[in-house]
């Protein structure tokens, strides 16, 4: 009888086949969660599991959810109450699963279910909020959920929304925001989608996709602010349009004289590369120097985020200046943080921000409030979160900070870093609205009445020119 001695004599095969099969057994162990039965985890906290129709987490989180639950006291974070700041740290400890894309796409697909279960009618909205609608520009990329949370906590029926999202993205990250921008006639998906590389100027081009759409649309809005999926708004709407009247048409953004090495990034031609690590691929320098700047600009940098007029949205995609210098930088690095400094520096555009003013930094600056660790303890307090690349994700120990800094968005938030900061942020800025809304009485000023409709099918509002002092601040 014939022996099969292959394996045998083939050391190199039977290493492969064990390595196959080794291979396959660890990914059927991985598929079936073995894992946890042998191995307990340090336990699971689920982010609105209640929300969930994934298959993954019905499946793998099917035992008693009793225990990942947690009741917050929001109002008792924010007074950095110990025994409840305690829990928010417990929850860090566990595995925090948040929504999956899937759960955002199931969530949205019957928009008269998705609008009821997130109470999007419940939203009150006052006259003043009516007469000065809001502009948003939202490049995002990844993590439906958060967006969405974002979407929520931003909305209101008289602003608009335009979604850009990376063409690099998830099928069911797109999918997810094009339901969500379905169930409503005042979102939608920018027209054109860039594929979007770090510091290079499809970033930037992203931005004018949704301001070019926003200016077509019917929407009179006033002003416009631009913002990414890892922001949260730190005040209501009713606040932010009292922030933005006493703006008076001007901008608000960071410009400031460029460092030494800031100016490498526009004096020097960079080239789309691709890169050994972290981003697919990215602008790299190159020893060939640059023509300086068209009509004389002068080159001021800042933030790639903006609150911005209507008027100055209006000049730059139509001036023939503004076209100039946006091609001029398209080999820089990083354009989207010199354009908008150095535009609205420009003498005689709307809103502008005199050349010889003082740098307008980040602190001056309230559109976006963003901890840097090597300021910490200098001119912030600690981070209660962690840090991605010397930014802070914050944690819930700073819910107050955040609230009172002074800043309209904070940057960055993240529900896998801490979800009890998330529902705190949506919670507080919910209650911001309702008492500042609330507050207006319902009286005759003159010949008009200050009134309004919680109704959102069937708004009943009035234009009014009365004024209430509420505490202490004129709205």
């Amino acid at each position: 009888m014939k022996r099969h001695k292959w394996s045998y004599k083939c050391p190199s095969r039977r290493k492969i086949l064990i390595l196959c099969l080794t291979g396959w057994l660890i990914a059927l162990l991985k598929l079936l969660h073995v894992e946890r039965h042998f191995f307990p985890s340090r336990g699971i906290y689920l982010v609105e599991h209640f929300l969930s129709t994934s298959s993954y987490v019905r499946n793998r989180y099917s035992y008693p959810r009793n225990e990942f639950q947690y009741e917050i006291n929001c109002s008792s974070i924010y007074e950095q109450d110990p025994h409840e700041i305690g829990k928010s740290l417990e929850i860090r400890r566990k595995e925090i699963v948040d929504l999956a894309d899937e759960d955002v796409v199931a969530m949205t697909s019957d928009c008269h279910v998705y609008r009821s279960l997130r109470k999007y009618q419940l939203k009150p909205v006052s006259p003043e909020e009516e007469s000065f609608p809001i502009a948003y520009s939202l490049v995002v990329h990844k993590d439906a959920a958060m967006v969405e949370r974002l979407i929520h906590s931003l909305y209101s029926r008289q602003n608009i929304y335009c979604i850009h999202y990376d063409q690099k993205a998830a099928k069911s990250f797109k999918s997810a925001l094009t339901n969500l921008a379905k169930c409503f006639p005042n979102i939608f998906i920018a027209s054109k989608l860039e594929t979007v590389d770090y510091a290079h100027i499809s970033r930037l081009q992203a931005d004018f996709n949704c301001l070019s759409d926003l200016m077509d649309s019917a929407v009179p809005w006033k002003y416009v602010i631009n913002l990414c999926g890892q922001d949260f708004p730190l005040r209501s709407n009713f606040e932010l349009v009292t922030e933005l009247k006493k703006l008076g048409g001007g901008n608000m953004l960071e410009t400031s004289k460029p460092s030494s090495s800031k100016r490498e990034r526009f004096t020097y031609h960079y080239e789309l590369m691709k890169v050994p690590y972290e981003y697919m691929q990215m602008p790299v320098k190159t020893n060939i120097s640059k023509n300086p700047p068209p009509h004389d600009i002068e080159i001021f940098v800042g933030s790639a985020y903006f609150v911005l007029s209507r008027e100055f949205i209006q000049y730059t995609l139509e001036s023939s200046l503004a076209k100039d210098f946006f091609e001029w930088s398209r080999d820089t690095y990083s354009p989207d943080e010199h354009f908008w400094a150095t535009l609205v520096r420009v003498p005689g555009v709307p809103g502008e921000v005199p050349r010889s003013s003082q740098d307008v930094t980040d602190l001056q600056s309230k559109t976006r409030l963003v901890k840097w660790n090597y300021l910490e303890d200098y001119l912030y307090p600690p981070c209660t979160g962690t840090h991605l690349r010397s930014v802070c994700i914050y944690g819930a120990g700073e819910l107050r900070w955040l609230l009172n800094y002074g800043h309209w968005f904070a940057n960055k938030i993240d529900s896998k870093v801490d979800p009890v900061l998330v529902k705190c942020l949506a919670e507080k800025v919910a209650e911001q609205q309702k008492e500042w809304v609330s507050s207006i009485p319902k009286h005759t000023c003159g010949v008009c009445q200050c009134y309004w409709n919680l109704l959102w099918s069937t708004p009943e509002l009035t234009a009014c020119d009365c004024h209430f002092s509420y505490r202490g601040k004129i709205i």
